[in-house]
């Protein structure tokens, strides 16, 4: 019997597909020239049935990697090596909302936005936002550690995650953390999985921490008349003490794209806007927005829209989160990137994101979350224009060392997976790559977890040639 048939024999031959059809559908995700055909899809229903897919996968050496909705963008749900995709559709349900402990726990298939939206309904509050939150899963965004708009004020995904459920390699089944505001027995194991972009373990049920719903939120959009402006803003609004929940940026090309994707009534003769937001008690909210409207017109803002109600809130916020949608439309291939900064240097890392698109003669827009330095620089291309992808992949390894050389990072909130795999050393050296190796061994001694991810076979050579300002 091969080890196919006897996948369908011990889980059900009902969640294993090996059908062509199937098989393409699970052969990329979000990023552009990232795709590679596995050998078949597994859908679990439970824990056991992950366990006994790992111990097959486990005793015949087949690469296994783990997959939610598929939103990621540096190729890290594309099975390179072939082998299961594991499908978590059926594992999406909230097993508890604890009102007692403020946590909620969920299977890794559960939507991001449908666990936003149960435990407000409570009261309670889930603060990351990924801006793929409604299709997402927190399985995914645990995977990868996902950020999100309101990552200035409220942190990450590894900020909320209290305790895990996972399922190593050889299908033993490891619990750590629990429901508890201190834990600091041994190795602090939940944190090493959040972020390990599925290449030590694969996780089945996650305790998540909670907070009490802010009781208010206001919204306001400002426009300036050129990048330096809004960066001052950003600087200042921080130094003044005031943390906004969203502190969001779009360049001049971003606007125009959204605004003609969208047409909702943005300027298009403005260099850059910035979203603002704060939440919180009504008076604090009052407060804050007042002292950030005045800062924004201090620094030059030539107009400061603050949202009549959330109808028009909403509105302001699509503004920003349909920025990619929107770019998208440009071109057949859209590859954006996250490279992350210090917030007192964003307006520079602008500026040299800008001189590398004169460099290599492409066109790069730029948005992101200003408040905490995360930058999307996008590029609208053609995967089929070989000359063109190789200047924009030239592009885009300057890029990632001109953030590194301001101290910065080459991802903030989308991973590394393949895509970023050969600049991971760059950030953290050969000693910091022998250390990670030496974590993915013993937790995975045949490499069966989502191979080919993480861990290049050469580190790029780091040549900045267009990026200094």
């Amino acid at each position: 019997m091969d080890w196919m048939n006897q996948l369908r024999e011990e889980i059900g031959a009902d969640v294993v597909f090996t059908d062509p059809t199937t098989r393409l559908a699970y052969s990329f995700d979000a990023t552009p020239n990232y795709q590679a055909m596995p050998d078949a899809i597994v859908a679990p229903r439970s824990t056991e049935h992950v366990q006994a897919v790992l111990r097959l996968c486990h005793t015949y050496r087949i690469p296994v990697v783990p997959r939610g909705s598929a939103t990621n963008l540096a190729g890290g749900t594309t099975p390179l090596s072939g082998g299961v995709v594991m499908d978590f559709r059926h594992m999406d349900r909230i097993l508890e909302i604890d009102e007692k402990n403020l946590t909620v726990t969920v299977e890794p298939g559960c939507i991001t936005a449908h666990l936003a939206q149960a435990v407000e309904a409570k009261g309670l509050f889930y603060p990351p936002d990924p801006s793929s939150m409604k299709i997402s899963t927190i399985g995914g965004n645990i995977s990868e550690n996902s950020g999100g708009l309101r990552g200035l004020k409220y942190g990450v995904t590894a900020d909320y995650v209290l305790a895990l459920e996972a399922v190593l390699p050889n299908g033993d089944v490891l619990h750590t953390g629990g429901k508890l505001a201190k834990d600091v027995a041994g190795y602090d194991l939940t944190r090493l999985l959040v972020g390990s972009e599925g290449t030590l373990a694969v996780i089945t049920q996650a305790t998540l921490k909670l907070i009490p719903l802010p009781e208010t939120k206001q919204t306001m959009l400002a426009y300036f008349e050129d990048l330096d402006s809004a960066a001052r803003t950003v600087s200042r609004i921080i130094e003044n003490r005031v943390i906004p929940a969203t502190l969001e940026f779009m360049d001049k090309k971003t606007i125009e794209v959204v605004e003609a994707y969208a047409n909702i009534g943005l300027p298009t003769d403005v260099g850059a806007l910035l979203l603002l937001e704060q939440d919180g008690p009504r008076d604090v909210v009052r407060q804050d927005i007042e002292a950030m409207h005045a800062v924004c017109l201090e620094e030059g803002a030539l107009s400061v829209e603050v949202a009549r109600d959330e109808a028009h809130a909403e509105t302001l916020r699509y503004a920003r989160r349909i920025a990619l949608s929107a770019l998208a439309r440009l071109s057949p291939t859209t590859i954006l990137e996250d490279a992350t900064v210090p917030r007192s240097e964003i307006a520079e890392m602008v500026r040299r994101i800008e001189a590398i698109g004169r460099a290599y003669d492409i066109q790069i827009a730029t948005f992101g979350h200003a408040g905490d330095g995360n930058l999307h620089p996008t590029v609208a291309t053609d995967a089929r224009n070989h000359e063109e992808m190789e200047r924009v992949e030239a592009a885009f390894a300057d890029i990632f060392a001109a953030a590194l050389d301001l101290g910065g990072t080459i991802t903030g909130e989308h991973g590394v997976g393949a895509m970023k795999a050969p600049y991971l050393e760059w950030k953290l050296g050969p000693a910091g790559i022998d250390v990670m190796k030496g974590i993915k061994l013993a937790f995975d001694p045949h490499g069966i977890m989502n191979p080919q991810k993480m861990f290049a076979k050469a580190a790029k050579k780091r040549i900045v040639q267009g990026g200094k300002s």
